[in-house]
Order: C-alpha cells, then sequence, then structure tokens
C-alpha cells in the first residue's frame, strides 16, 4: 500500500485550517499543521513533507520569507501560497520567492484539490526524470535534474523549483520549437482551472535572470510574440 502524500499546512487562521486539513484528510493526504512562519520554517527544513500550503501573513515571519529562506537553505518541497494578498504585485513576489503555485483567498474548495493534486504529479513527473540522471546543458548552464540544481555561465549554483524544472525541461525537450503558453500551461500545471498565462511569462523572467548574461537580450529563452516561446542552446558562454 502506498503511503500518503503528506502535506504541511502553515496557516494562523484555525478554523480555516481545520477546514481544509480535514478536507485533505478525506482526500487521502497526511497533513500537519502549523500556525506561524517561524515554525512553518522549522519544519520545511527538516524535508520531511511532500507539499507545503503557505499563508502568507504569518506571525513572527510572512510566508514570502518564509519561502525565501527555506529555498536558501536548499528546500525544494513544492510551496502553494494560499493568501488573501492577490494582486499582481504579490502573485509576481511569490512566484519570486520560490513557490511553485498561488492560490489566492477566498477560493473554491475543489479549486484546491485540484491544484493540491496536480502538483503532486508534478512532484511524481520530476522524481521519475530524476531517476534517467540527465544533464541539460545550454550555453555554458547545466541543470542537473537529478539534483535538481544548475550552474550558470557564471559559475553561480541554483536550485530549481519544480514550476521552474519543468518549463526548462519541456522548452529543451522541444528545442527549435515555438512552444505556446497554452502547452506550457498544460505540461507543467496539467488541470483544468489554468492560472493566467502572465504566470507563464513571469516564470521565463527568472529563468533568464539565472541562465541568460543578459536577460533583456535572450540567447537561449526567447518570446515569439503572441504565442509563446522557443528554446535555444545555443554556443557555450563565458564571463566577461
Amino acid at each position: 500500500m502506498t503511503d500518503p502524500a503528506r502535506i504541511l499546512l502553515v496557516e494562523d487562521e484555525l478554523i480555516l485550517a481545520d477546514g481544509i486539513a480535514e478536507n485533505l484528510e478525506l482526500e487521502g493526504y497526511a497533513v500537519e499543521h502549523v500556525p506561524d512562519g517561524r515554525e512553518g520554517l522549522t519544519r520545511m527544513a527538516a524535508r520531511e513533507h511532500d507539499l507545503v500550503l503557505l499563508d502568507v501573513m504569518l506571525p513572527f515571519m510572512d510566508g514570502f520569507s518564509v519561502c525565501r529562506e527555506a529555498r536558501a537553505q536548499g528546500v525544494d518541497t513544492p510551496v502553494l501560497f494560499l493568501t488573501a494578498k492577490g494582486g499582481a504585485a504579490d502573485r509576481i513576489e511569490g512566484l519570486q520567492a520560490g513557490a511553485d503555485d498561488y492560490l489566492p483567498k477566498p477560493f473554491h474548495l475543489d479549486e484546491l484539490l485540484l491544484r493540491v493534486a496536480a502538483i503532486l504529479r508534478r512532484r511524481l513527473w520530476v522524481e521519475a526524470e530524476k531517476e534517467k540522471g540527465r544533464t541539460i546543458r545550454f550555453g555554458g548552464n547545466a541543470f542537473d535534474v537529478r539534483g535538481m540544481t544548475a550552474t550558470s555561465w557564471d559559475g553561480r549554483r541554483h536550485e530549481l523549483t519544480l514550476k521552474e524544472a519543468m518549463i526548462l525541461q519541456t522548452l529543451a525537450d522541444r528545442e527549435g520549437e515555438v512552444v505556446s503558453r497554452e502547452d506550457i500551461l498544460d505540461t507543467v500545471w496539467g488541470y483544468e482551472v489554468f492560472p493566467s498565462s502572465r504566470t507563464v511569462d513571469n516564470f521565463i523572467v527568472r529563468l533568464r535572470k539565472r541562465f541568460e548574461p543578459t536577460p533583456e537580450s535572450p540567447r537561449h529563452f526567447h518570446t515569439v510574440r503572441g504565442v509563446g516561446y522557443r528554446f535555444e542552446a545555443g554556443a557555450p558562454e563565458t564571463a566577461p
């Protein structure tokens, strides 16, 4: 019998947390709840969970800071933000902090469950890719799929989130082809309630910052206006 997926819920609204935990447990997940950011970071650092549901407005340490610090420590557990801060700037900040998904409050329970299931499916996909021991190389950059780590053209090391890794793999697998935003959403998010295509653009910006010597004039992640993106491995780069 397969062990249930383990979910860490970091939420200070206890009534809401109880409701979320109850419904997740009814779906067969094992849920641990903590009520503040500081304890949430401690539990994330233990790396005992398959997914983290993280509120933004938390006692002691806000969710953005929790996620940034966890990523800095090398924690690659997927993070889904649940927050009343649903503006575009807040979504971008959440993604830049290292989140894999972002669901504004109030949300429909069915949508939450769909997103949780999709993230966990992606996790299994990435774990299967890790077993292949593949390394994606382009322009002096190298992404080790097994370790979910990358070394960029200038020698910096990076920990990639699940979505960053999946978008990079999706584009690299179709090198030279134009891949639409819709195809990326279908492959990487994989559920019917898609986020905005702008979300894909935000992730591409993050990949360019990591792997392009001049992000404003990309050599690898090319925009095809009105359609999507085209990946080109190109020649190796050297630091200036």
